[in-house]
């Protein structure tokens, strides 16, 4: 119980250290601050909705602009996506289905461990290349989820439901937002919409938290991780409460499509960028 609280208290403690330098130099009122927030309230709004597209919105938005690094900016969509699914999911948790839910979970941790190793080892080495593939990766999920899937004949068994759960954590891993895929696989569960968006925000607890716990140990928990997450963590509380008290006057399929067509345009933007520099790079 001591070790508990002096570790508690050293978190507390760094979170005031990074906010009071934030302060110090002046940047607490920067502009690119308040475009982080405003993109976290949106994604969380539409996460409590739809069930998924927070860390889509973060990575592709704030990942786009360079306005954070891609590790950090996933370390912080991780600990932001579990506090939004897990107070979207308060209520709900009988709604999961079960199935699917533990072969989703058994194939997250080794596709986590692989999408993790291969952000660190290409953000050392070949930035534009992993800013190539987050580019794709943001115009494939929009590609695919702007369209309405169709309802499969039966629910998918168990090698495939442990597939998808694989190469879903592989995306969290890499970018903390396999929200395209598992939306596509999920709504294409022949189930309600209320048991797939609860078994979306249960995949998605279980995935964030798994991944921070990867970031803890690999030593990646930056006093800038912890800071945005705490000014975030309000902001996405707000857009989850908000999601749940107001939903959108359009339709849910209407906003998610909307919301992806954006994110296309997006992707293909940080694909441009980025084969522009890695071209560039290849010249010099």
């Amino acid at each position: 119980m001591r070790g508990f609280a002096r570790t508690e208290f050293e978190f507390l403690s760094r979170i005031g250290t990074a906010l009071e330098r934030l302060w110090q130099t002046g940047q607490m009122a920067d502009f690119s601050l308040m475009l982080v927030l405003l993109v976290l309230l949106f994604g969380s709004y539409v996460q409590a909705v739809a069930g998924f597209a927070l860390g889509m919105i973060a990575v592709a938005v704030i990942g786009g602009l360079r306005l954070l690094d891609i590790p950090t900016l996933a370390a912080i969509v991780s600990f932001l996506s579990l506090l939004n699914a897990g107070l979207s999911l308060r209520g709900h948790v009988h709604e999961i289905h079960r199935p699917t839910f533990f072969w989703l979970g058994l194939g997250i941790v080794p596709g986590l461990l692989l999408g993790y190793w291969l952000m660190l080892y290409l953000n050392a080495s070949h930035l534009w290349l992993l800013e190539l593939c987050l580019g794709a990766f943001i115009t494939l999920g929009g590609l695919s989820m702007s369209l309405r899937p169709r309802s499969w004949a039966r629910v998918s068994g168990a090698p495939f439901t442990c597939s998808m759960g694989t190469v879903g954590g592989l995306l969290g891993g890499l970018f903390s937002a396999s929200g395209p895929l598992l939306g596509w696989f999920a709504y294409s569960q022949p189930l309600s919409v209320a048991i797939i968006r609860a078994t979306l925000l249960g995949y998605f607890v279980l995935a964030t938290s798994a991944r921070t716990v990867i970031v803890f140990f690999e030593g990646s928990l930056s006093n800038t991780v912890l800071l945005y997450a705490a000014l975030g963590a309000p902001i996405v509380v707000l857009g989850a409460w908000l999601g749940r008290r107001f939903p959108p006057v359009v339709s849910e399929v209407a906003l998610k499509r909307g919301v992806f067509v954006g994110l296309l345009l997006m992707g293909i933007w940080i694909c441009a960028t980025a084969l522009n520099t890695g071209l560039g790079l290849t010249a010099l």
